[in-house]
Parts: structure tokens; C-alpha cells; sequence
């Protein structure tokens, strides 16, 4: 196991299950590049029967055909694995009895472990997939003690929708869900050490911006070179390594792509989100199942948020939470054949003012070590950004993280990404009082706020940082 990083508990999970004595059914899901397909050979080496990964749509045209290009890599599979005696399947049910035959002149009384990768992509349109797959585990797998079937998915809807969430023939029947989520900061450290790549946290977050501790997208990283270095050969340049990634990203999970597209998009336009109706009007998604549809289904494969914001009742805001697209739409799409847009602009305003909102997003990702700094973990938190516009009259307020707590106490939380420890000045002390003392105001006589510095190198303490009475640095996001 030592050729993987992190996913400890991934690994224990799944080999509990292949030492089990009964049938299992286990469905991994998470979004696409995150490392479900490594974590699944890495835990279970050399112990699968069958393995078969689906064909992805992205250069699959011709819809009519999906079923067909699908069947036969199934096929190609089963052959390769000792299928003899068969012409190739006409439909999945005729694909699924040529499967169990296989299996039943594999098995020798030890555990089977049949592995079918990016499951959805086989459920094309009209091709009847879930009814054999259904009849596949209900009809074969559950009557035998040895075996374990393991389906993973990026398409993470259609894996709690018809497996984990299912009405139909496969309702109750997952043994086991395993959720892959990005790697921490912590675990993308781990993982750069594991590489020889000699980087700084200070960079380590830089690159979390990007990339999102999506490891996949840190595989490119070459040592020897610098965080703008990497990221420019990966993103920039007539050749880059992720050419056409944000595009290729949806198609491969979303059957309505564009939708969702539209969405991220107008998304990336502000930090604290927008709520459903704003959403429809700017995309033309007509407001109703659809949109909602859309919404529930990037919320699930962790494209975006859902949160209620403080002081407007019972709304709901939707906020972008993807660093790489985040940062796709921001620069990369504009820029792409600038190979050195990285280096050329590092020290520019524009990189400088999306260092601010990058940061902040790294903060939301990064709850449970914020609390664990503050030593609540055991509280009982809800997390909100809060925005008030100003008047004429009365200028507004935009706080990007709250910490709500059981105990009667609010973190405002000030979230400020510099190079060196910060300074602050008398008009942003003034700045900082100005929305401490708008948040006081509706809040109750029990409760009490605590102004919250989150940095990169901790606060150079002076005339005007008396107020805040908590310090998080990036340092407390690597525990």
C-alpha cells in the first residue's frame, strides 16, 4: 500500500469488505480525477476476476451508436478475461448471462471481486442497462457468498439516484457507499513529498487554488520547477497537459453539459453566489424541476453549494466551490495560448484580487481545521457568508465566512492571503470594526463576536490589531 497517498480509511473500508464472508455490493463515487480508479486497483491488487471500464461519451458523437461501442468493449472485456463459445451481446441482459458464465467457470471458491468502472456510461439512452444490471446482482451476485461487485462512477447523481437511492430493483441492496473526496492541504503535501517535489505551503495552497487537491491535476507537477512553472505547462501554452479539461470535465458527467456549464459560469461571477431565480434569469433555465434538477445534481458531485446566508431567512444560495474551474474561467479560457500567463502576471493586481477570493474558498474547504485552531471542535457549528448592500446613506457590509457556534459566539472571520505576516492599518481596522459592529446588531445580548484573522504567516502585531482575537494561519490547515 505504500504507492498510495492518503485514503486510509478508503483502504481499510474495502479490504473489510473483501475479507467478508457474504455477498457484497459496494458503489464508490466522487468527482471526476479525484483518484477513485487508483484507490479501487491500489486496495484490492491483483484480486479481481473482472474488470471492465466503460467507454467515455466525450468523443461519442453519434448517439445512436453509444449502446453499441458500450456492448462491445464489454465484450472485448469478457474475452480478455476467458469469455470463449459466444458471439458479442445484442443487448445488456444477453451481456450480463455471458458475464455470469464466465464467472462460473472462474470461480474456484475464493472471493470473486468484479470491478466495472464509470458505471453510468454504459446506462446509455434506450439501452435497458439498469434492468440487466438489476437482474445481474438480484438474480446472480446475491446468492453467492464469494462475491464482491465494486461499481464506481464520477457522475456522482446517477450513482445515489439509481444505486444508493434507488426505487426499483436495487433499492436496499448496496452493502457499502465509499465517497472520494479531494486530498486537504495535508494530504497534497503528503502527496508532493511522496514525489520528491520540493515545494513550500505557502505554494501547496497556492496550487490548492488551481487545482483543487484533485490528484490527477497534481500528478503533473514536474520537480525541480516552481509552482507558476507547473501551472503554466499544465494550463497554458499551445500544448498544455489539460487542454480542454473544464469542457471534457462536464461532458463526461452530465448529460445536459451545456446547462451545466451555463451555471458554473454565471456562478464564477460572484464569490458569496447566487439564489435559484437569480440563476434562472441570467442562464435562461426555465425555473422550475429542471433548473432544480441541475442545481441538486452539481451540489452532489461537489461543483457547487447550497447554503442558507445569514440574515435572509429561509434562502437558499448557490456558490461555486471548484477551485479549477474557478480559476479555468477566470484565466485559463481567456489566456490559454499565453504560455507563461502564470509567471508573466504573478505579481500583477488581477492575480493579487484572485488570490483573495482563491483563499477564501480554500477557507470553506478547510472547516474542520479552522475549528480544530479555534479548539471547538466539539461545538456545534453552521457555517454562512453574509452580504448587505450599501446605500446612499449607509455603506453595506460583505463578511465571506461565519462560524455560528453553540457556545454564543460568532467568528467573523477575515480571510487575507499576503507573503509576508500582515500589517493592518488604521482604515482597515476601521474597515473590519465598521462589520463587526453591523454583525452585533442582529445578533442577541448572549452572543458575542469574535473577530477571526485567517493568513498566510500570522499578524504583525501593532497599534491597530488590538481587536482581533483569534489568529489562524495556513500552518493550522496542514494539521
Amino acid at each position: 500500500m505504500n504507492t498510495i497517498v492518503g485514503r486510509k480509511h478508503e483502504i481499510e473500508e474495502l479490504e473489510r469488505l473483501y475479507y467478508s464472508d457474504r455477498p457484497e455490493f459496494v458503489a464508490v463515487y466522487g468527482r471526476r480525477r479525484v483518484g477513485k480508479t487508483y484507490l479501487i486497483k491500489q486496495a484490492l491488487k491483483d484480486k479481481f476476476t473482472f474488470q471492465h471500464t466503460g467507454v467515455s461519451p466525450v468523443d461519442q458523437e453519434d448517439d445512436k451508436n453509444r449502446m453499441k461501442t458500450q456492448l462491445e468493449s464489454f465484450y472485448y472485456s469478457m474475452l480478455n478475461h476467458g469469455l470463449e463459445g459466444f458471439k458479442q451481446p445484442k443487448s445488456w441482459m444477453e451481456a450480463f448471462y455471458q458475464l455470469e458464465q464466465l464467472l462460473m467457470k472462474l470461480d474456484n471458491g475464493q472471493r470473486m471481486v468484479i470491478f466495472i468502472d464509470e458505471l453510468p456510461w454504459l446506462d446509455t439512452p434506450r439501452s435497458r442497462f439498469l434492468s440487466a444490471f438489476e437482474n445481474f446482482w438480484n438474480g446472480w451476485c446475491n446468492g453467492r457468498d464469494n462475491v464482491m461487485l465494486v461499481v464506481c462512477g464520477s457522475a456522482t447523481s446517477w450513482m445515489l439516484s439509481n444505486l444508493s437511492r434507488s426505487k426499483g430493483g436495487l433499492y436496499g441492496r448496496l452493502t457499502d457507499e465509499i465517497k472520494v473526496y479531494p486530498f486537504t492541504l495535508k494530504e497534497c503535501e503528503a502527496y508532493f513529498e511522496h514525489e520528491d517535489i520540493e515545494i513550500s505551503r505557502y505554494d501547496i495552497v497556492q496550487s490548492y487554488m488551481v487545482f483543487g487537491g484533485i490528484p490527477y491535476y497534481l500528478s503533473y507537477f514536474r520537480r525541480g520547477y516552481s509552482f507558476e512553472r507547473n501551472t503554466d505547462m499544465i494550463l497554458f501554452g499551445s500544448k498544455p497537459r489539460l487542454k480542454d479539461e473544464f469542457n471534457r470535465l462536464f461532458k463526461a458527467i452530465f448529460t445536459n453539459s451545456e446547462d451545466c456549464k451555463k451555471i458554473i459560469r454565471f456562478l464564477a461571477t460572484r464569490n458569496y453566489g447566487f439564489t435559484r431565480e437569480e440563476i434562472a434569469s441570467a442562464t435562461g433555465l426555465p425555473l422550475g424541476g429542471g433548473l432544480s434538477d441541475t442545481l441538486s445534481v452539481l451540489a452532489e458531485s461537489d461543483f457547487i453549494l447550497r447554503y442558507s446566508p445569514y440574515g435572509k431567512g429561509t434562502g437558499e444560495y448557490y456558490k461555486l466551490i471548484d477551485n479549477f474551474c474557478l480559476f479555468w474561467l477566470k484565466y485559463v479560457e481567456k489566456n490559454q495560448e499565453n504560455a507563461t500567463f502564470i509567471n508573466d502576471n504573478f505579481a500583477s493586481d488581477v492575480m493579487r484580487a484572485w488570490r483573495g477570493i482563491a483563499f477564501e474558498q480554500v477557507c470553506w474547504q478547510h472547516i474542520t481545521q479552522m475549528k480544530r485552531a479555534l479548539e471547538i471542535g466539539g461545538v456545534r457549528t453552521s457555517i454562512s457568508a453574509w452580504n448587505v448592500p450599501g446605500t446612499e446613506q449607509k455603506a453595506g457590509v460583505q463578511i465571506d465566512l461565519l462560524i455560528q457556534r453553540d457556545d454564543n459566539i460568532v467568528n467573523l472571520c477575515e480571510m487575507k492571503f499576503y507573503g509576508t505576516p500582515l500589517s493592518i492599518d488604521k482604515e482597515e481596522e476601521t474597515q473590519m470594526l465598521h462589520r463587526v459592529e453591523m454583525l452585533k446588531k442582529t445578533l442577541s445580548a448572549k452572543q458575542t463576536v469574535h473577530l477571526t484573522l485567517v493568513t498566510t504567516f500570522g499578524l504583525v502585531h501593532g497599534k491597530h490589531s488590538g481587536k482581533v482575537q483569534k489568529i489562524i494561519t495556513i500552518d493550522d490547515f496542514f494539521t
